[in-house]
């Protein structure tokens, strides 16, 4: 039934449980004003439980809950709510926000006056009224300020498979990226992965101006998906008061099972790996919402990462999302085992704001880099066996000579910015007296 009061809105539409099922119940008496994502609230002694809905057909709506549902019941009743927003603002800096845009432990009054009240799934900007990629940001590390720069507004997936180095990368680039706003996700993280992240990889420095948007892998699906919304809705409302933003994104492929998981709970067809077709549609609105801003407005630099699972980059979410960022950085698990972090695999990697991020002298660089580390790479299996002649290529004697300090160069720091990292760079490549040589030619 509907029941019209005097709120801060027009009416309160109420419905009543006919079905429950895990993690899901039907809701009659609503069909014809619910709409797909608008929120549900169930309120019973001892029980508190929210949702979302669905699926809306003739004479039910049915509704994925965020909370247990052991205690639900036929005829409970049910509220039903308008589209589910948020309130970000600088209340939630330093702070760990909950899927539904709450600060973890309360006590924290909402700053009305540098907030905003957001939809949790709005519409990118507009494609032509953006602004192009803007300046190199310094990261703290050789390889993201030379062989693979990341712009503001860029958005890169970081691909890497479990335990070689992920989350301690990320959080370098979350400290040493220059941002006036970080934004983290971490959406189906386990619990002591989020306490570590926060407690010793994320730098002291910088959770002032950090929020941190926080879903485990204990909670329902269809929380981890609200808290991906979450943090992107705070990125935009940091983005819109002129700040550039960084979102570090923790990970993508949890948040298209946590779609998948709720997709088929829909009764959507599976597909491959039981993805449903809407996956890639799903991902793509989602990082879509990042990147460059619009005039008057900051930016939002994105860093994804996805889980490959045994370093497949072939499977689903990987493919999928290959072709919707503007470059991946990949992390090789026989990098890390070798010792060698971050485990930037160089040659499997590419930042699509290349060429236009670096100078046409960078450039060259850049490209001497790539050329030199694959000839050692195509000759290593000759000298493991020790069958690789010297003094047959020249080339490829002098890539073998420089190999060491060129592989060193990935897991280097540069504190001392981009232009700093390129002479380090130079002076490895194109030492002095070569140097001289190509200038009097």
């Amino acid at each position: 039934m509907t029941h019209a009061s005097r709120t801060n809105r027009l009416y309160q539409l109420w419905g009543t449980i006919t079905g429950v099922a895990p993690g899901v119940v039907k809701i009659a008496g609503v069909s014809e004003l619910a709409g797909v994502g608008n929120e549900i609230l169930i309120e019973k002694p001892g029980l508190t439980a929210h949702g979302e809905i669905l699926r809306v057909s003739e004479d039910s709506v049915t509704a994925l809950l965020f909370s247990p549902c052991e205690s639900l019941r036929i005829g409970d009743r049910v509220s039903i709510e308008p589209e589910a927003r948020v309130e970000p603002g600088d209340h939630w800096l330093g702070q760990v926000v909950d899927y539904r845009g709450e600060v973890a432990g309360g006590g924290v009054t909402p700053d009305l006056t540098h907030s905003s009240s957001r939809a949790l799934q709005a519409a990118p900007l507009p494609a032509h009224a953006r602004r192009q990629l803007g300046a190199r940001m310094a990261s703290g590390w050789m390889v993201t300020d030379t062989l693979l720069p990341i712009c503001q507004g860029q958005r890169l997936g970081l691909f890497a498979g479990s335990g070689i180095g992920k989350s301690t990368f990320l959080a370098s680039l979350a400290a040493g990226l220059e941002a006036d706003r970080v934004v983290i996700g971490l959406i189906g993280e386990r619990s002591r992965e989020v306490n570590d992240f926060l407690r010793s990889k994320l730098p002291a420095e910088t959770l002032p101006k950090t929020v941190v948007v926080t879903a485990t892998s204990s909670e329902p699906p269809g929380a981890k998906k609200r808290a991906a919304y979450c943090a992107m809705a705070a990125a935009e409302h940091f983005r819109d008061q002129g700040h550039q933003v960084l979102l570090v994104f923790d990970s993508i492929t949890r948040f298209a099972e946590a779609h998948r998981e709720t997709a088929l709970m829909a009764g959507e067809t599976p597909a491959l790996n039981a993805f449903p077709p809407s996956t890639v549609r799903v991902i793509a609105e989602l990082c879509e919402r990042a990147g460059p801003g619009t005039d008057g407005t900051g930016d939002i630099t994105a860093i994804y990462s996805v889980l490959v699972a045994g370093s497949d980059m072939e499977e689903p979410v990987a493919d999928m999302i290959r072709g919707i960022l503007d470059g991946h950085i990949i992390l090789s698990r026989e990098i890390a085992e070798r010792g060698r972090y971050p485990a930037v695999d160089v040659l499997r990697s590419i930042s699509r704001s290349l060429p236009d991020a670096a100078t046409p002298e960078e450039n060259v660089l850049l490209s001497e880099y790539r050329r030199l580390v694959a000839l050692y790479e195509e000759v290593a299996p000759m000298l493991r066996a020790n069958l690789y002649e010297a003094g047959k290529d020249a080339e490829t004697d002098r890539a073998i000579a420089l190999y060491a300090l060129l592989d060193g160069l990935v897991s280097t720091r540069s504190p001392d910015g981009i232009a700093a990292a390129f002479e380090q760079m130079r002076a490895i490549l194109m030492p002095a007296q070569e140097e001289t040589a190509a200038q009097i030619v």
